[in-house]
C-alpha cells in the first residue's frame, strides 16, 4: 500500500507472452491467490487451468478474444469468446477491429463489439481500443462505439502495440480522456506503463478501475517494474 491506496483489487496479474508455459500460469495464480488481486489475465488456451488453479478463490479469471490485432472477423471474435466462457472465463478483454476504427467506420467497430458482448451475456466485457494507434477524436469515437454495444469496460492497450513515438501502454491524458467521454457509462482498465506504485495511484486518481500489469508483485510490494506490462 502507498499513499493509502490498496492496489490488489486493482490489479489484473497479466501473462499473456506467447512462451507462457502451463507452470508460468500456475505461478501467476497462486501469486494472485497470495495477494488478493481482482483478477489474472492469460491468453485463452490457459482458461481451464486457471478455472481449476482458481476455484473457491475469488479471483476472478480474464482472458483476450481477438488478440492482439483485432483484425479476425466479429464471427470468429464471438466464438473465441464463447468457448472461453465454457472454459471458465469471468471476463472477456476484446480487441476492436482497428483498422475499422483507423478508417472512420464506427458502424463496424459497434457491431463488433456488439457481436462479443452476444456471445459473453452475464460476463465482463472489456473493450481494447489500443489507443497508440488513435488520435483524440478516435478515440472518443471508439469510447462511444464500445459504451453503445454494451461494454463494461474500455481499455486502453494490448501491450503489444507500437508506434514510433515510443507510446504504447496507457497514459495518463488518455485516461482522462476516457473517463470523460464514457460520462460513468462503462468502467475503464488501463494497460501497459504501469511501472511503480505512484504509476499506479495516477492512473486510478484518473480514473481507471483496472490495472492490466504483469508486475503486481511489485507493485503492492512497492517497488519497479521494468516493462510496465
Amino acid at each position: 500500500m502507498l499513499g493509502g491506496v490498496n492496489l490488489a483489487p486493482y490489479i489484473d496479474h497479466t501473462l499473456l507472452k506467447a512462451t507462457a508455459t502451463p507452470d508460468n500460469i500456475v505461478t501467476l495464480c497462486a501469486e494472485a491467490r497470495e495477494h488478493n488481486f481482482k483478477a489474472v489475465c492469460v491468453n485463452p488456451q490457459h482458461v481451464a487451468l486457471c478455472s481449476s488453479e482458481l476455484a473457491g478463490s475469488g479471483v476472478l479469471i480474464a482472458t483476450v478474444c481477438g488478440f492482439p490485432l483485432g483484425a479476425v472477423t466479429s464471427q470468429q471474435k464471438a466464438d473465441e469468446a464463447r468457448l472461453s466462457v465454457q472454459d471458465g472465463a469471468d471476463e472477456i478483454d476484446m480487441v476492436i477491429s482497428i483498422g475499422s476504427a483507423l478508417a472512420g467506420d464506427w458502424t463496424y467497430v459497434q457491431a463488433d463489439v456488439a457481436a462479443v458482448r452476444a456471445a459473453t451475456v452475464g460476463k465482463v466485457l472489456k473493450v481494447i481500443i489500443e489507443t497508440c494507434y488513435l488520435s483524440d477524436e478516435q478515440k472518443e469515437r471508439a469510447c462511444v462505439a464500445a459504451v453503445l454495444a454494451g461494454a463494461d469496460f474500455v481499455k486502453t492497450s494490448t501491450g503489444f502495440g507500437t508506434v514510433s513515438s515510443g507510446i504504447s501502454g496507457a497514459t495518463l491524458a488518455d485516461v482522462a480522456l476516457m473517463r470523460r467521454v464514457i460520462a460513468g457509462r462503462a468502467q475503464i482498465k488501463a494497460a501497459g506503463g504501469v511501472r511503480t506504485p505512484a504509476d499506479a495511484e495516477a492512473m486510478i486518481a484518473a480514473g481507471a478501475a483496472r490495472l492490466g500489469t504483469s508486475g503486481g508483485v511489485g507493485l503492492v510490494a512497492g517497488t519497479q517494474h521494468p516493462s510496465g506490462y
